[in-house]
């Protein structure tokens, strides 16, 4: 496989949209849309976690969390972070840097009608990053919320929804023999425009 500049699509969305598929196709990767999510602290300390891509808009990159986490207080106060993806089974990797915001509060609701009751429940019962004294804790928060939402839907709480990241730079990294990788780099010049470098591997 071969990254040619001369057949690249003008926007990155475009090329990351057939990766995924390729992938996909491909087989043998079992959460294809399982990205490693990095954010700055106050403290200045770099994190990394896993989370999952759950939709693509024309924006950027869409995954949801429970806004009161380590995570989204990071981004809220530092807002620049990094996705990365690593597909082995077709030796590929896509990192993305940009801009992290809130999702409207419609397409979060939205997303969250779409999940399982107990994943909805769960929204509600966990104080994500924060410390509890056992695992029976939030089993009984799970009983009492049960009860509490039977034969009713059970409503998005306000600390739980979307986050998009609006993409600035995106590296696609395809790997060949002898080391000799594919580096290609789009770089946003403006809201629909974007320069393609290549890198040395």
């Amino acid at each position: 496989m071969h990254l040619d500049e001369t057949h690249l699509p003008r926007t990155p969305h475009k090329l990351f949209h057939r990766w995924f598929d390729e992938v996909t196709q491909a087989g043998g990767v079992e959460e294809v849309n399982a990205m490693t999510l990095s954010t700055v602290a106050k403290s200045g300390t770099v994190r990394g976690r896993v989370v999952l891509l759950k939709d693509m808009l024309d924006e950027g990159f869409v995954f949801y969390t429970n806004y009161s986490s380590d995570k989204s207080e990071a981004i809220f106060h530092h807002p620049e972070v990094c996705l990365s993806f690593f597909w082995p089974n077709l030796e590929r990797q896509v990192i993305i840097s940009g801009t992290a915001k809130k999702v409207p509060a419609e397409l979060s609701d939205a997303y969250f009608s779409s999940r399982p009751r107990g994943s909805q429940l769960g929204a509600h019962v966990s104080p994500q990053s924060q410390v509890i004294a056992s695992q029976h804790e939030l089993s009984e928060r799970l009983g009492e919320l049960t009860k509490q939402f039977e034969g009713q839907d059970v409503p998005r709480p306000a600390h739980w929804g979307g986050i998009v990241v609006l993409p600035k730079r995106i590296e696609f990294w395809q790997g060949r023999p002898n080391r000799l990788h594919d580096r290609i780099v789009y770089t946003k010049d403006t809201e629909t425009t974007w320069t393609t470098s290549r890198l040395a591997p």
